[in-house]
């Protein structure tokens, strides 16, 4: 096994598993005992920005799996995952930011499948860029 062949697919892993929390509950909303939550595509039918974040993790996953992307152009590959995790990141955690926490009588709080969007997303850059700086350095 090539010692670039654990980082993309550790990338390929992390961009799934980015997409998956994408669907699952991000913010869990309650109100006087009543408990709602709202996932990332809920949240993405207002907000089009959003909507990048399931996109980027496709176009990872779909170029670290077409074997002549990453075999001859490997750099194809680390720049869309490294801008595509950190993008990523940046509008998961830039959701928290604009959601406020508790308002009153209505708390909302982000669930863990929040946090672990956000952690794999920063994975998928991390990792995207080992992968290319593991790919330039073997013959």
């Amino acid at each position: 096994m090539e010692p670039s062949t654990k980082p993309r697919r550790a990338s390929i892993s992390l961009a799934g598993f980015v997409l998956i929390c994408f669907f699952l509950p991000w913010v869990e909303l309650s109100c006087m005992g009543l408990r709602d939550s709202v996932s990332g595509f809920d949240l993405a039918r207002n907000s089009s920005l959003l909507w990048l974040i399931p996109a980027s993790m496709v176009a990872v996953i779909l170029l670290g799996l077409a074997r002549l992307i990453w075999e001859r152009m490997p750099a194809v590959f680390a720049l869309a995952g490294t801008v595509g995790g950190g993008v990523s990141a940046y509008l998961i955690y830039r959701e928290r930011l604009s959601s406020n926490p508790s308002a009153g009588l209505l708390a909302a709080q982000m669930t863990i499948w929040f946090w672990l969007g956000f952690l794999a997303s920063l994975g998928v850059a991390a990792t995207a860029f080992v992968f290319y700086a593991r790919r330039s350095r073997s013959p």
